[in-house]
Formats: C-alpha cells, structure tokens, sequence
C-alpha cells in the first residue's frame, strides 16, 4: 500500500463516522485547550506585572557624586559616555544643576524665589525616567542650542502654565536675564520627583546661555536586569576613575527582587498546570484510541479475512489515531488561543500565547494517541479473522 491509499485508508473510518470521529477529537481539543488556558492566561497576567514592576524602574540607576566635599566632587563632562560603554547599559541621560533663576517675566521682585531648578539635559531624559509629554515636545538635538524649555509639572504649575497651544503664540520663560521658549510640558514623573520641580534646558544652550560649566551632576542610566548589580560594582570607577571613592550609585529598585520572585513563582506554576493539563488529555486520548480499535475488531476481521496483513491493520489505525490527535489538537489550541485573548482583552492585559505550551501540548497528547492505538491495534491484527469476527 502506498502512503497515500495509507492515509485514504485511515481516514475512511473518521469520514464514515463523523460524530463519532467529533467526540473522540473533543476530549483531545479539551485537553489541549486548557493546557494553553491555563499556561497563556497566568503568563499574560505575569507580563502585565511585569510592566508594571518594570515601569518602577527596576532596571535604572542613578550616578552622582557624594554631597557636601570640601571642595565640590565634580563628575567629569564625559562621564555619560564613559557610563553608555557599559556592556550591558542599554542607555544613558544626564542632568546638570545651573544654579540659574527662572521666573514667569521680566517683572519680577528681587526676593522672589521660586524654588524651581534649571536643569541642563542631556541624552533621551524622558525615556530613561518613564516619562510623558503632557503638551508640546521634549528637547530635541535641534533644539539643543536654541534657548528652549521644558517644564516638569510642578513647575508648569507654579509658572502658572497649563498646557501649550499648537496654533497659538510661543509662551517664554525669563532664566537668568534670558528668555526662552516653551515647547513642552511632563507629566509627573514618579521616578524622579525632581524632575517635576524643574526647569529643562538643552545641554549646549545651557553651555552658551547660561555659563554652564559641562559637568553633570545626577547620570541616569538603564541597564539590562540581570547584569544589574554587575554594572552597579563597575560604575564608580568608569565614571571618575580619579575618585572613583567619590561617586554614589542608586541601589537597585527593590521591585527588582519582586519581579524576580514573581518570575519563579509563576515558572514554578506554569509547569504544575500544565503537567496537570497535559495528564488530563493524555488520559482522554487514551481512552478515545483504545475504544476506537475495539468497537472496529468486527471490521478488523472482515478485512483479514480479505487479505490484508497485520502490519497495514496496525498502519490503518494508527494512521487514524494520528489524525484524531492532529485535528483534536489543532481545535484545542484554536480554542485555547481564542479564549486566552478573549480573557486577557477583557482584563486588558498584554496578550501572551506561550509557544511552549502548544508544542509540548500537541506533541505530548499526539504521542500518548499513538501509544494508546498501538497496542490495541496490534493485539486485534493478531487475531485470526474467524476469532475477530466471533468477538462481536
């Protein structure tokens, strides 16, 4: 026989008996579908927390140098670049205090202060801090040299600034006998509350307007979670390796080990559910296969008697086996799949289907199918066709 009269052979007994072939492909659909439920929607849970553990910063540290020397630790102007070598820094932002005065006009009494900082920025700030843009834009490299400004929210609100007006006119700021341009507005920035209290400007305008002197006083960085204590050991001596003793580094967000922990936790989950899952579909495939070989021994018979050899009774009918496991498998992680985006829709979490799962799931109910065709099949293709047509 050929594999495709093979193939034409095995399915006869599906395409005659399609409710029979429905019902026997339902327990492996069920058991597959709710081995990618419960693997897809625990994981979509877990990426949800994990954004939201991420989103606290956990992979970000802060450089600058101990306060109160006599005289003044100054980070060298390079030292955010020297920090973006890292390997495993994946980037890199700087602010510099400078010292200058910043008020809503020119009309302003001596000995009002308003509290605010200008800041010299450096590098993709917004980024680095998780922070948005409520209005307008962030610095840009074409406005690094322009006498621009961004304000964080609470200064936006002391300055008495809401938002910006696309079509309406530029609004300034007067910053140290200078007035600058707004072009944007943050959101609060629960990474670094400072910032909201301060004034943004670009680096060189700081330089050229401002007599900033180029040296960073706080570095922003970002690196990747599990070299995250590596680069923290490294950082001091990279950044001023003259005193590297006078550098102070963040220590890592203590969200970092929650995220680790969750991360065991739910892998730790993810295997007891799904080897649970897995079980209860390979005992449906099972038990389908082994009833199917035995309610068919009569055929078995007919077909011996006919003069076909046992080894293409055993072909027929695992044939047939694996392809009750093909199109029950293939439902059940269709099934699986459309619930789990259906749920983490619903609770608007970041879909997550694990690959894992739908492989492992098909490939373990396909093999316990062919293992629990073979030895039925085998033991009717052994029977003589007058012993298997007086069975029944």
């Amino acid at each position: 026989m050929s594999p495709l009269d093979l193939l034409t052979l095995g399915l006869l007994g599906i395409r005659t008996r399609k409710l029979r072939a429905a019902l026997s492909a339902l327990g492996i659909s069920i058991g597959i579908a709710t081995l990618i439920i419960v693997t897809g929607i625990p994981a979509s849970s877990q990426r949800a927390l994990m954004d939201q553990l991420a989103a606290m910063g956990t992979n970000m540290l802060q450089v600058a140098p101990i306060p109160n020397q006599t005289p003044p630790v100054l980070l060298p102007q390079e030292a955010a670049a020297m920090a973006a070598r890292i390997g495993p820094v994946t980037a890199v932002s700087a602010v510099a205090n400078t010292h200058a005065t910043v008020h809503r006009s020119d009309r302003f009494d001596p000995h009002d202060f308003t509290g605010l900082t200008v800041l010299a920025t450096q590098g993709d700030l917004p980024r680095l801090l998780n922070a948005t843009v409520r209005s307008g834009q962030f610095l840009t490299a074409a406005t690094d040299r322009l006498p621009t400004a961004v304000l964080g929210s609470v200064a936006a609100d002391r300055l008495g600034f809401n938002r910006l007006d696309p079509g309406g006119p530029a609004p300034q700021v007067f910053i140290n006998s200078r007035w600058f341009t707004l072009i944007g507005i943050l959101d609060p920035t629960p990474l670094s509350p400072d910032i909201d209290r301060s004034v943004m400007v670009g680096w060189d305008a700081a330089q050229h307007l401002l007599d900033f002197d180029g040296h960073p006083t706080l570095i922003y960085l970002k690196a990747r979670e599990e070299a995250i204590e590596a680069v923290r050991a490294v950082l001091p001596a990279t950044v001023h390796p003259e005193l590297p003793g006078m550098v102070q580094v963040s220590r890592p967000s203590e969200a970092l080990a929650a995220k680790r922990a969750t991360q065991t936790t739910f892998s730790a989950l993810f295997l007891g559910l799904a080897a649970i899952a897995l079980l209860v579909g390979g005992i449906g495939v099972a038990n389908t296969m082994v009833i199917s070989v035995l309610e068919r021994r009569r055929e078995i018979g007919l077909r011996r008697a006919l003069g076909a050899n046992r080894r293409q009774i055993c072909a027929q009918f695992l044939t047939e086996s694996v392809a009750l496991s093909v199109l029950g498998g293939l439902a059940g992680s269709l099934l699986g799949v459309a619930a789990t985006l259906a749920y983490a829709l619903y609770q608007h979490w970041p879909p997550v289907i694990p690959a894992t799962a739908m492989a492992g799931g098909l490939a373990g109910a396909l093999a316990i199918g062919v293992a629990a065709g073979v030895y039925p099949s085998v033991r009717a293709a052994r029977l003589t066709p007058t012993t298997a047509l007086a069975t029944l």
